[in-house]
């Protein structure tokens, strides 16, 4: 069976469904191609930046998750070994979006851009088996194959499929390694109630980060980021033996109150991982458009979370490309096929620059906290990293990614498509 659509995106994750609904915004219907059963809620939950609630506000849907969500005012750091804590002070606006960061529930998040999308937009259980471009009549085709022998011809393809992106591999970007670095997370459930501010937590010893925000009054998501060897353990798929793991070996030197946290953890939500990235000069060198073919996310810029800033960035990806593509309708009415390339470059020109820096910004600054106890390590964290280093890496989430520019003829998408 052959089909025709005008956009497919590949992945059903923060990336893929926010960039359906910024095109949705311009009036154009995408099909989002989904390899899991439903949406996926891996992680269970993560932090929003400000430059995260200001793509959202673009999309159209921070509304729905800051009416749920407290902002995070305050936290601490403690240092295991010494025992010294830091405060930490977060400014905290008044419209709800560039405000500060909020914690929320990943499938809340995934579900919130879900609903602003027309119910036959996902397909789930739905896996790319090949991709292949051709020609045909002056207009770059997009071929993709289905697992189940299906056949789509697109005009423009976005792989938002995660890490280890089908997409991205066909373009020719080479795997992401490993950081060296693992981490275990979950989702703590009381009950009666957790009785904690709206305040993190996080616990800084060498070798190992670990920390807790609540989410609701009942819900805790915690985390736990630990130097890993190569080839060493793997706790995937055991979630009874990471929790043990942690509580009895990794985790057991902790304060009482984290490890009570992690006693209380729904096992349904408990996951371990090593922790990806892209070399930068990949991001930065390596094709990341062909033909009308690009990625966004993960899938392009796989970085470790020591700066919050994986889903922001692919929130960001979404309304970027939006812009872009939206800057070409309203200047030509609608978008031709033979044109996508040039908006895509765009966004390509756009993106390399900030996720390279987010990459590198991430990795130093896992590096820096987690590395050893040596005196020259030492004196590069806290004399240079943390006092020069940081804050310039920290800046990162207050960017402001756009708006999507207002297309007359948005509220046709029903009816028709805007591509030729």
């Amino acid at each position: 069976m052959v089909e025709e659509e005008d956009v497919v995106i590949v992945g059903a994750g923060i990336a893929g469904l926010a960039t359906a609904v910024a095109l949705k915004r311009l009036g154009i219907r995408s099909l989002v191609l989904e390899r899991s059963e439903g949406l996926r809620a891996t992680g269970a939950a993560l932090t929003l930046f400000p430059n995260a609630w200001l793509a959202l506000d673009a999309l159209g849907v921070s509304h729905k998750l800051t009416s749920v969500y407290a902002p995070i005012k305050r936290g601490q750091i403690t240092n295991v070994q010494t025992g010294a804590t830091q405060e930490v002070s977060f400014a905290v606006g008044t419209n709800g979006t560039g405000a500060g960061p909020r914690s929320v529930h990943r499938k809340s998040l995934l579900e919130a851009l879900a609903s602003e999308l027309p119910i036959d937009t996902i397909r789930f259980s739905y896996k790319v088996s090949a991709i292949e471009t051709q020609t045909q009549e002056g207009s770059p085709i997009t071929i993709i194959h289905l697992g189940d022998g299906t056949i789509i011809k697109a005009k423009m393809l976005i792989g938002c499929d995660g890490v280890h992106s089908m997409v991205g591999h066909w373009l020719g970007l080479a795997a992401p390694v490993s950081s060296g670095r693992s981490a275990m997370r979950g989702l703590a459930v009381f009950p009666q109630g957790h009785g904690l501010n709206q305040e993190f937590r996080q616990f800084v010893d060498v070798g190992m980060r670990a920390g807790f925000f609540p989410l609701t009054d009942k819900e805790i998501y915690w985390f736990f980021v630990y130097q890993s060897p190569p080839n060493g353990e793997n706790f995937a798929g055991n979630p009874e033996l990471i929790q043990r793991e942690l509580l009895e070996n990794y985790a057991k030197h902790l304060p009482p109150l984290y490890l009570d946290i992690v006693r209380h953890c729904d096992l349904s939500t408990l996951t371990w991982a090593p922790l990806m990235f892209r070399y930068p000069w990949d991001i930065m060198f390596k094709n990341l458009r062909k033909d009308n073919i690009t990625v966004a996310g993960d899938a392009m810029h796989p970085v470790t979370p020591d700066l919050g800033q994986g889903g922001c960035s692919a929130l960001e990806d979404a309304v970027v490309l939006g812009r872009h593509i939206g800057k070409l309708l309203t200047e030509q009415g609608k978008l031709d096929s033979r044109d996508i390339a040039k908006a895509i470059d765009g966004y390509v020109k756009e993106r390399r620059w900030r996720v390279t820096w987010l990459v590198i910004g991430s990795y130093l600054s896992g590096w820096a906290q987690l590395a050893g106890s040596n005196w020259w390590m030492k004196f590069f964290r806290d004399a240079i990293f943390y006092k020069y280093l940081y804050p310039r890496f920290f800046k990162a989430v207050h960017y402001d990614c756009g708006k999507l520019p207002s297309v007359s003829f948005a509220s046709e998408l029903e009816g028709s498509s805007k591509l030729d």
